[in-house]
């Protein structure tokens, strides 16, 4: 497949890629790769995820992942830790779950009660069960082009992208921000993709000309609309993983402090500049728990020696 998406600029309004439909389709075909992988080889994918306190965001996220893990045919496994809990109780878990034959993909939802030292945490996590991607080791696999497990939110950008546009070879890709969670493990799989790989931070001097210059743009700060319409090439694909909250539009609304959510790229603008792009929300975010169903299924077939299927939205 080529490139055809960046041959012409817009001449209208963006195509809006659908983030929720995006995985919507990916999670069906993830659980027929789960169907065929118990009828092949009596194998059950699972999915472990940790949570320590009762932060009302991180519980909300924890019950989505279990619910969409079972949708799947997965088994979930859930452990809720007290607020108080102590490192070295949280480490005893996660060698525990290390060894557990049953469970293949191993999270820590993030945040952690500010005791508890993060870096530690997720490095005693297994590599092979890491479905996060943030261990040191699958960082250098990813980084070298070895098979990893990649974290979810950039998988999901590449994937996404991957739908939009097709082939990615010789196109210039600009990432915005250089965390290890999403700009650089995204930098990564665009040059894998075979992109002409530019990395934005902080220091980075004339931004809105780096923009000018990029097929693809991933939108990954958090500050709210920073990137404005008319620093963006006409024609550009934009992935915005921003999430960020603002005063709601609605002077009176905002008064009693209601909010709304918004990307990284100021989407009114952006979208008659752009050929394609992902809105906030219904993008880039619906992808993430899906991508880690996928890292699940994949770290489950290396664990047991099976080939992972081939899975994805392209």
């Amino acid at each position: 497949m080529t490139n055809t998406a960046l041959q012409s600029p817009a001449l209208t309004a963006a195509r809006i890629i659908d983030g929720k439909a995006s995985a919507s389709i990916l999670r069906a075909r993830i659980k027929n790769a789960v169907e065929g992988l118990k009828e092949e080889h009596k194998l059950v994918p699972g999915l472990a995820v940790v949570l320590v306190g009762e932060d009302p965001a991180s519980a909300l996220y924890v019950r989505n992942k279990g619910e969409q893990t079972k949708e799947v045919g997965m088994n979930s496994f859930t452990h809720r830790l007290v607020e108080t809990t102590s490192q070295a109780d949280l480490t005893a878990l996660i060698d525990a779950l290390n060894e557990d034959p049953s469970v293949h993909g191993i999270l820590v939802q993030l945040p952690l009660p500010g005791h508890i030292d993060s870096d530690v945490v997720l490095s005693r996590v297994s590599p092979e069960k890491d479905v996060d991607g943030f261990h040191v080791v699958n960082a250098g696999r990813l980084a070298i082009g070895q098979p990893a497990l990649t974290p979810c939110t950039p998988l999901g950008c590449k994937l996404l992208l991957e739908q939009a546009i097709g082939s990615m070879r010789g196109l210039n890709a600009l990432v915005i921000g250089r965390s290890n969670i999403v700009g650089r493990p995204m930098a990564q799989l665009l040059l894998q993709a075979d992109c002409t790989v530019t990395i934005a931070h902080r220091y980075s001097r004339d931004l809105p000309e780096l923009c000018r210059r990029a097929d693809i743009i991933v939108a990954a700060v958090g500050r709210p609309e920073m990137i404005r319409g008319d620093w963006l090439k006409p024609g550009a694909v934009i992935i915005d993983v921003g999430i960020n909250r603002v005063p709601s539009k609605n002077p009176e609304a905002a008064k009693l402090g209601k909010t709304r959510v918004v990307g990284d790229v100021a989407f009114d603008e952006a979208v008659t500049q752009a050929s394609q792009i992902t809105p906030v929300p219904g993008g880039v975010g619906p992808m993430t728990i899906a991508c880690l169903l996928f890292n699940t299924v994949n770290a489950a077939c290396r664990i047991a020696g099976v080939t992972p299927p081939a899975i994805g939205l392209s």
